[in-house]
């Protein structure tokens, strides 16, 4: 009896030892070693770490909407990274929960970081929303699986594969902007057109899916992203206990498994036609690279199909948010700038003329290129890069202990006064006239829109293609400036996007020549 009452005890025991380990006699050392080396940041919080002030200065910096007359977002969506940079310096400690989280927006330290090669900053692990949204796919994986995943991605976005997904493109912003003749002289949101488009362009191209597929899949991601952004700044409880869920993990336990049973479904499609004789092999879109991978002969280079459903997540979420969110901000710019407006809609006629747009000749729209960085600078979708300390390891003077997460503040470097001058928060797309290399002073930190190093993003091209093709085809037939309704509120949700969507009053181009 004694034996058997004995055990419990020693179970409550052990967690309350691990407990201690977890949230305090491990934090605090690390904290009192960051600060030995001169990094300081807000003090650890018991279990919740520096969440709680995370989460007041964001709901304070969102009260009310911001002014149009600077660009410097930083403080809207960012406002801890903001304050605490103030306060502690460029680089500083915070902690998310118990875990410790470095903040890291020296130039030098971020390439030393994103540029190495032998996997000693690999991607954070995540787990709990973020896992259900993206999955252990290319975007989150390291090693061998990641060398794997990344040579079907290159396969499926190679610059033959990106001509055959030319007229599919052409055809959806087609289909848009006819839909746009019934808003001719009225206001449309066109955040919410860009998403339907983005949406029918990744489901064509990538999977050879329709429309409604791809709409019921975004919806899908999107509610996790929601979840995600919803919880990312609270300590939960399911953190600490393991097998607790609240209401939120239920839902997104839902979404999740109705997400992949979609995905399977689209599968099981293109396996059906290649059994039946209705199709030779997989196809050549991303998707028949997966399938084709997965059925290899050689086991070495098969991948599963869990790994396939986590590819099709990463690829549905940032094909789709990332241009779409693009080419929402460079209507605010153009919806303001008309006088970039007309500079780009003359580029494009001596370009295409009145045609549709051709692949080769999007290399020639220089004006158009300009807009499309200055935009990327200033509303990039993506604001920070995370990263971790795979093992103790030395990052310039710091030592740095294993499992330190890290995150590149890249919205800082976008809007740094050394290197854009001091009228780096307005829009100015010149800035660009003559290249990248140039516009930065050859310093690659200063502009990382698609990542940088090892893991740049592998479908910087086709958004790149998607959104000069859509903005093509919509300067030939429309001008537009910005409606007075517009609220200026940049939120993260996934990518940065407006929170009350992004009104244009749109008018026919013949209407304005008549």
């Amino acid at each position: 009896m004694g034996i058997l009452f004995s055990i419990p005890l020693f179970l409550i025991a052990l967690f309350l030892l691990r407990f201690i380990y977890k949230v305090i006699w491990k934090p605090f050392r690390i904290q009192s070693a960051m600060r030995r080396q001169g990094i300081n940041g807000p003090s650890y919080k018991l279990i919740h770490g520096s969440t709680k002030e995370a989460m007041f200065l964001k709901q304070q910096a969102s009260k009310g909407p911001m002014e149009l007359s600077s660009h410097d977002i930083f403080p809207r969506v960012h406002p801890n990274f903001y304050a605490w940079m103030k306060i502690y310096g460029r680089n500083f400690l915070t902690w998310n929960g118990p875990r410790p989280h470095m903040v890291i927006s020296e130039p030098e330290l971020a390439k030393e970081i994103l540029s190495n090669k032998e996997s000693m900053y690999p991607k954070i692990k995540i787990d709990g929303f973020a896992v259900k949204l993206v999955g252990d796919g290319l975007v989150m994986t390291e090693g061998e699986k990641w060398s794997k995943l990344r040579k079907i991605a290159n396969h499926a976005f190679y610059a033959e594969s990106l001509k055959e997904m030319f007229p599919v493109m052409v055809a959806s912003v087609e289909t848009m902007i006819g839909n746009w003749k019934k808003y001719e002289g009225k206001e449309v949101e066109v955040h919410h057109e860009f998403d339907l488009l983005t949406s029918e362009v990744i489901a064509r191209t990538g999977f050879g899916s329709s429309y409604l597929e791809g709409q019921h899949i975004f919806a899908m991601l999107t509610r996790l992203g929601f979840l995600l952004f919803k919880n990312v700044d609270k300590v939960r409880v399911p953190d600490i206990i393991k097998g607790y869920k609240t209401k939120d993990d239920i839902e997104s336990d839902e979404v999740e498994q109705s997400l992949r049973d979609s995905i399977v479904e689209i599968l099981r499609k293109r396996e059906d036609k290649v059994s039946k004789g209705d199709a030779q092999n997989f196809g050549n879109d991303f998707l028949g690279s997966l399938l084709a991978a997965h059925h290899a002969a050689d086991k070495k280079n098969r991948i599963s199909i869990d790994n396939i459903i986590d590819e099709c997540k990463g690829f549905f979420l940032a094909g789709h948010e990332t241009t779409g969110s693009l080419l929402t901000w460079i209507f605010l710019f153009l919806g303001i700038h008309t006088d970039w407006q007309e500079k780009a809609r003359n580029e494009v006629f001596q370009v295409f003329g009145q045609e549709n747009p051709k692949s080769e000749g999007l290399a020639r729209l220089k004006i158009v290129s300009m807009i499309i960085n200055e935009t990327l600078r200033l509303y990039s979708p993506v604001t920070s890069l995370a990263r971790r300390a795979k093992s103790d390891v030395r990052l310039g003077k710091y030592e740095l202990p294993a499992n330190m997460e890290i995150s590149i503040p890249i919205i800082e470097f976008h809007r740094s006064q050394e290197i854009w001058g001091e009228d780096a928060h307005l829009f100015k797309p010149e800035r660009f006239a003559e290249g990248v290399a140039k516009a930065t002073r050859n310093n690659p930190m200063a502009f990382l829109p698609f990542g940088f190093g090892p893991r740049t993003c592998v479908g910087l091209n086709f958004a790149s293609n998607e959104a000069k093709i859509a903005l093509s085809m919509i300067l030939q037939r429309f001008k537009f400036t910005l409606s007075p309704s517009y609220v200026h509120s940049p939120i993260i949700l996934v990518t940065v996007r407006p929170q009350h969507g992004l009104p244009i009053i749109l008018q026919p181009l013949d209407s304005m020549n008549a």
